[in-house]
């Protein structure tokens, strides 16, 4: 009795919510009229004041429910004895339970509108069971100390486009796996944060980290859109690990699903008997492909739940942004499929998907400083970045996918065939700036049988390594901002396999430790180099020197910034001849230095390079410039050339 009277007291002293202030009718209808961006405050479990009783709330919305139960350990699951009430009609259910506090584990029966009974988690679960186990627990929120204030302040006066923003993409379970296959705990990952840092990296994206039943989807089959996984750890434990990262000035971008969602009996799928989330015209509601339903985005309460979501990730975990995977599959009415519902013009375009998109990124600006709201959009959709009101989507930033399909095709290619592709490496720039892009080599390009990175290029294994070496310059002075997935940075062997960890014991080998040495060398020189992130967006900072060189694969091209005397000149040579006395143009007289060389024996090149050389330019045009320099370009291999004494105004 005692012990009740105190927790009691400590809950009304943080200020518990009332439980007529849960339900109340303002909740409900802003639920039900698709604008509640905070409905995960009253919908799901909270722990709440019922006329001075202290207990905890569970409230779920399932219009075509005939009945729910709360059922859990404190009743030894009875599907019987706590029925939630119907709130005047409105198709939210709702249930208080005195003294019913923090780690209880629960599930709805509902009685479907089918008369099927089904055992289903909490839609708005806050934690949830380690899988196999499927129930929802009790958590609160509320309790935790932030410690990233610093962070957020400067988050609000970044501004993205002008600075550098090198992301390491990570799947939590497989970056490393303890011998006995168990995962590493959030706290066990901090170790990932300090070699983050140190390899130079301004970002980590994360693999959806929502919880998903089915290790082998990833996450992005996912059952709690609320609720991080457990496979690492608590919630609480989530937020350290972000504040960690904070901590150490690394932003945090999670992935989401936000297009479909798995059918497990206990998630979302017919919740109520009826297509509740999903859509009531098959066509749209099944992904055939990936055995998944399609949110319905034209119905008011899935937007409420949706729009709720992604400000709660951004405000209750500190999120700095978010990538929206498969956004085609949302754009597109035949995604996938051969037959499908024309819209109401009849096309193929999903048109309340269309205005989610639009509605989702404008929430987001409205509510969050500052945010990276990324998509993963593989068509040629047109105005998918940039403000909704000029008429585009909203999005931040687009996976750049035709980039990444070219430069994969023409590096996998023997270096002898490819001055006959020479337009796959040159054709990207074309359309660089049509929209703001990211420099995807992502997790997609190294699992189902597409092999490593370092084993998709050519050649012995030297080869191998140089043009590696090679697509990593090309990538890094390439105009957009950085992606590459773990493992890629050290030359991992095998294809990525999410049951395992990366192959760390390749560290033992020299060109693989000389391969991650490059990588972060790389990684500094891009953050330390305004050329190469400042003017990512426009033709102003870039200058193509001389893409015609198609005999030789050679291509050059200058990165500048906003000053004169910031830029770049890269000379990337695409098989392994070396040239001597290359001539390239340049735009000031004075002297140059080479910075960076692909081919250095450090990391395990072959040494080809102009160290501690100054170039002097001549006083004769070249490649449309006033000057020109000669230069000793290494094979297979990249040099970034920088001015050292130069005479800006002539």
């Amino acid at each position: 009795m005692n012990g009740g009277i105190e927790i009691k007291t400590i809950l009304k002293e943080k200020g518990v919510a009332k439980y007529e202030d849960i339900i109340s009718s303002v909740n409900i209808e802003k639920f039900k009229s698709g604008k509640s961006y905070d409905s995960y405050k009253f919908m799901g479990s909270h722990r709440v004041d019922c006329k001075g009783d202290i207990g905890t709330a569970f409230t779920v919305w399932a219009p075509n429910a005939k009945q729910i139960y709360l059922v859990g350990e404190f009743n030894d699951w009875n599907e019987n004895s706590h029925p939630l009430t119907n709130i005047n009609c409105s198709g939210i259910w709702s249930i208080f339970i005195k003294d019913l506090n923090e780690g209880e584990v629960y599930k709805y029966c509902v009685i479907g509108c089918d008369g099927v009974k089904r055992m289903k988690s909490d839609p708005y679960a806050l934690h949830s069971e380690l899988r196999p186990n499927t129930a929802s627990i009790v958590y609160n929120l509320e309790d935790y100390k932030w410690k990233d204030e610093d962070w957020q302040l400067k988050k609000k006066i970044r501004n993205n486009d002008k600075k550098p923003m090198n992301t390491y993409e990570v799947q939590l379970g497989s970056w490393k796996r303890k011998w006995d296959g168990d995962f590493f705990s959030y706290k066990e990952l901090y170790e990932m944060v300090d070699y983050v840092k140190d390899m130079g990296y301004t970002h980590i994206e994360l693999l959806p980290i929502t919880e998903y039943p089915l290790d082998m989807s990833w996450g992005y089959q996912t059952i709690g859109y609320y609720s991080p996984t457990s496979r690492y750890g608590t919630p609480d434990e989530l937020r350290a690990f972000i504040d960690k990262c904070h901590e150490n000035e690394i932003g945090v971008i999670v992935d989401f699903a936000y297009s479909h969602y798995c059918k497990d009996e206990h998630g979302l799928y017919k919740f109520d008997g009826s297509p509740q989330f999903e859509y009531e015209d098959s066509l749209k509601a099944e992904n055939i492909g990936w055995g998944t339903a399609h949110f319905d985005l034209g119905k008011s309460e899935v937007n409420s739940f949706l729009l709720s979501n992604v400000l709660y990730w951004f405000k209750e975990y500190h999120i700095d942004g978010i990538r929206v995977d498969a956004v085609s599959s949302m754009l597109y009415l035949d995604y996938d499929i051969g037959d499908y519902h024309p819209n109401k013009y009849g096309g193929r375009e999903n048109l309340e998907a269309i205005d989610f998109i639009k509605i989702f990124n404008e929430v987001i600006y409205r509510y969050i400083d500052n945010p990276i709201v990324v998509a993963e959009e593989s068509t040629a959709w047109p105005m998918v970045t940039g403000p909704t009101y000029k008429g585009a989507l909203g999005f931040t930033y687009k996976w750049n996918m035709g980039w990444m399909n070219d430069t994969l095709k023409y590096m996998e290619m023997d270096p002898v065939y490819r001055k006959y592709h020479h337009e796959l490496i040159t054709f990207s720039f074309m359309y660089a700036f049509s929209e703001n892009f990211i420099l995807p080599l992502s997790h997609d390009e190294v699992v189902h049988g597409k092999k490593s990175l370092l084993d998709k290029m050519p050649g012995d294994t030297w080869q191998k390594f140089a043009n590696l070496r090679l697509l990593y310059s090309y990538y890094m002075i390439h105009p957009g901002k950085k992606l590459l997935f773990m493992g890629c940075e050290f030359g991992q062997g095998l294809e990525w396999r999410y049951a395992y960890g990366l192959e760390w014991e390749l560290l033992e080998i020299e060109a693989h430790k000389k391969m991650k040495d490059y990588v972060k060398d790389l990684n500094h020189l891009y953050k330390n180099e305004k050329a190469m992130y400042e003017i990512d967006n426009s033709y102003e900072g870039f200058d193509f020197i001389d893409p015609h060189n198609s005999d030789q694969s050679v291509v050059t091209l200058m990165r500048k910034g906003k000053n004169p005397e910031d830029f770049i000149i890269a000379v990337i040579n695409f098989t392994p001849v070396v040239h001597y006395d290359y001539k390239i143009g340049v735009p000031y007289s004075g002297t140059y230095e080479e910075i960076f060389n692909s081919d250095d024996k450090e990391y395990w090149g072959s040494g080809q390079n102009m160290k501690g050389e100054e170039l002097f330019a001549s006083e004769e045009k070249w490649h449309n410039k006033e000057f020109n320099i000669r230069i000793k370009v290494p094979p297979l291999g990249a040099t970034f050339i920088k001015g050292k004494n130069l005479i800006l105004n002539k």
